[in-house]
């Protein structure tokens, strides 16, 4: 029976890996945390050990070590995976709690297995609140190192947010389709806001949205936040109506093409945040919000994310069957 891991490592201490390690720490883990730029003195102060580099990260956890990754998808995953091969032994697991494409994380499952080293994929949802006071995770992965994670993640959730979705690449396929379907609540949410601000009459809109908090049938934590903002803000046209994101939904349309599975609310929701950046609309505006709110995305366009959204997937759809080592 493996022994029960007390401690671990966070490579990417951004707005999740930061509030996870806050989470982590004040459940009574060890963490050891690693990032591109200065580890911020709250993490400090709380106990997070800080290392320089994969290597050094990789001593300062015991065996079997595990790590989570919380970095943009695509190339920055694949760069990390080639220097935790060297600097880990076999038994050691990586969990990729970041949006990666689920088909990547099956080759990189494939890859990692090549050195004795567990791969797991890890969907993580509810920002960086969630990351702190509880988060919701979807795994993928071999049963083994599924279990000897699944304790930890248990602790770190929020109570039922967790699920073993079953082999590589399903909890991050889960993840996707979660994103999918919150890109079409927030696009309906959007347009309703629209309509309100749009009446013949003055609405009182910010009571509006509470009392629909309050046992109707659309009540939220997507409806809260957009009371809450909206109630901050004092009106739409307050923050710019360009939506970003990072792309992950466009996979999730690709896929659903391949799959020929029809989603024409989550694909018109894609279609929507992509004219979002053409001309003005306070269902844009609205979107960008709530997205704000759970997530903390910025308002406007953004070099990063946008750089994101065009270089996270790496490789293409996966079809049904054995899935061999990537080259």
């Amino acid at each position: 029976m493996s022994p029960a891991i007390r401690s671990f490592g966070i490579i990417g201490l951004g707005k999740m890996g930061a509030d996870l390690a806050l989470n982590a720490i004040g459940k009574g883990f060890a963490v050891v945390g690693l990032d591109l730029h200065a580890v911020p003195d709250e993490l400090t102060r709380a106990g997070l050990k800080s290392a320089a580099d994969v290597a050094g990260l990789a001593a300062l956890l015991p065996q079997p070590r595990l790590i989570f990754l919380y970095v943009p998808a695509g190339p920055p995953v694949d760069a990390l995976l080639a220097q935790l091969a060297t600097a880990l032994s076999p038994g050691d697991i990586i969990a990729d709690g970041g949006n990666s494409y689920w088909g990547d994380s099956i080759r990189r499952h494939a890859r990692t297995k090549q050195h004795g080293i567990h791969f797991i994929d890890a969907g993580t949802s509810g920002g960086p609140s969630g990351a702190r006071d509880g988060a919701c995770f979807m795994v993928g992965g071999d049963a083994e190192p599924v279990a000897m994670i699944e304790p930890i993640l248990r602790k770190l959730a929020v109570e039922g947010g967790y699920v073993n979705a079953g082999p590589a690449g399903a909890g991050h396929f889960v993840k996707l389709v979660h994103n999918g379907i919150e890109f079409g609540m927030l696009q309906a949410i959007g347009e309703g806001m629209d309509l309100l601000v749009h009446y013949r009459d003055t609405l009182p809109i910010a009571d509006v949205l509470q009392c629909w908090e309050h046992g109707s049938v659309i009540r939220s934590w997507l409806i809260e936040l957009m009371e809450k903002l909206y109630r901050q803000q004092g009106r739409l046209d307050s923050v710019p109506d360009y939506v970003e994101d990072t792309g992950e939904v466009n996979w999730l349309v690709d896929d659903a093409l391949h799959m020929e599975v029809p989603i024409p609310v989550i694909t018109q929701s894609v279609i929507q945040l992509v004219a979002s950046r053409e001309g003005r609309r306070e269902a844009s505006r609205a979107v960008a919000m709530m997205r704000h709110g759970f997530g903390g995305h910025p308002y406007g366009a953004n070099a990063g994310v946008a750089r994101e959204r065009h270089t996270g997937r790496v490789g293409g759809f996966i079809p049904a069957g054995p899935v061999g080592a990537a080259p």
